[in-house]
């Protein structure tokens, strides 16, 4: 497939910001302010990924990790220091008039929308700015309400929204212009349940109903779970992972783990195809191995010994989520402390 297939293409994508840091000791403030100390941070480190058009893909990583470096750089924000980035054929930093307008952008803790407006006034003004046509407006406005139910309070003053609302309102903003492509930053953050789950139903009709391109970064899996077909891992600036969240959970996880609890004690414990992972006689916790299921070890322990409770307990996702961070974050340092890491950086 060419680049033309995709809808973003990034290849070696750079990040490095220079942060100034204070002197120490005497005059410290004054040498500061005369000859600062320049220290070279990198923030994205040779991302390279592709997303197809039409396709929902989940932007994950801890704090820090570049995500919303990376977003911003997607949009034309921000600069590359280096490498090669493609918004739907334009490269965003060179065409930024020409990729703003074929692009819709959600940050959970801005706002497009103007504060002492009515919020309704607020999509006025940016039916205005994206030269939306009166008709196609009043039936994307349409469409938009039937779902996020913005007509309860879209007369209100922005200042006045709650968070859940005034979110909602940036959902209907950023893509009342009939954009190919949407970049959501942390968009569900302060919502309830019932406005997320409205927010997650709005989005699965864009992407099924209107073809958009979604990319979602944020820290709430349930929200990943339910709508991204792919995870894009990223951390320390760098892509550790890209796959379904199957495969996530395959090369991280720990599977499913069978929970037993015997009427009588039980000493040897041996089940075919399944670890051990703890027994206590009265208790134990199983794993499986290999082509095993956690149904053949249920089956295999009502069968051979005095069960009286069972559990299948599967991999929860947010404990799921800290492992694969903190492995990340060790594979990246033993990367780099290792002698053909020298070598390639030398």
């Amino acid at each position: 497939m060419s680049d033309a297939d995709f809808a973003i293409v990034t290849r070696d994508l750079t990040k490095t910001f220079s942060v100034a840091r204070r002197h120490v000791g005497r005059f410290a403030a004054i040498r500061s302010l005369f000859d600062p100390i320049r220290v070279h941070r990198t923030v994205v480190d040779k991302l390279t990924m592709s997303v197809a058009r039409g396709e929902l893909v989940a932007l994950l990583g801890p704090n820090g990790a570049g995500k919303s470096t990376s977003i911003k750089m997607l949009t034309g924000i921000l600069t590359p220091s280096s490498g090669e980035v493609f918004v739907d054929g334009r490269v965003p930093h060179r065409d930024r008039v020409g990729n703003a307008r074929n692009i819709g952008a959600v940050f959970g803790q801005k706002t497009q929308l103007w504060w002492d407006l009515p919020a309704k006034q607020s999509l006025a003004i940016l039916r205005d700015i994206f030269d939306v046509p009166k008709s196609v407006y009043d039936r994307q406005l349409a469409d938009f309400d039937a779902i996020l139910e913005l007509s309860e309070f879209w007369d209100t003053p922005v200042r006045n929204l709650s968070l859940g609302q005034r979110v909602r309102c940036e959902m209907a903003g950023a893509m009342l212009h009939d954009p190919s492509i949407v970049f959501l930053d942390e968009p569900t953050i302060g919502m309830d349940v019932v406005v997320k789950e409205q927010t997650r139903e709005f989005l699965r009709a864009q992407v099924q109903e209107r073809g958009r391109t979604i990319v979602l970064t944020t820290h709430d899996m349930t929200e990943v779970a339910r709508l991204c077909e792919r995870v894009l891992l990223i951390n320390h600036g760098r892509l550790m992972f890209d796959g379904t969240l199957e495969q996530l959970k395959s090369k991280y996880g720990s599977g499913a783990l069978v929970n037993v609890t015997f009427s009588e004690p039980v000493g040897a414990l041996e089940v075919p195809g399944a670890r051990v992972v703890s027994h206590d006689a009265m208790q134990a916790v199983l794993a499986p191995m290999g082509v095993t299921t956690p149904e053949d070890i249920v089956r295999a322990l009502i069968s051979r010994f005095p069960v009286v409770n069972l559990a299948v307990d599967e991999t929860n996702i947010e404990d799921l989520m800290r492992d694969v961070y903190l492995t990340t974050a060790d594979e990246l340092a033993h990367k780099r402390d290792s002698p053909d890491s020298d070598r390639d950086s030398a």
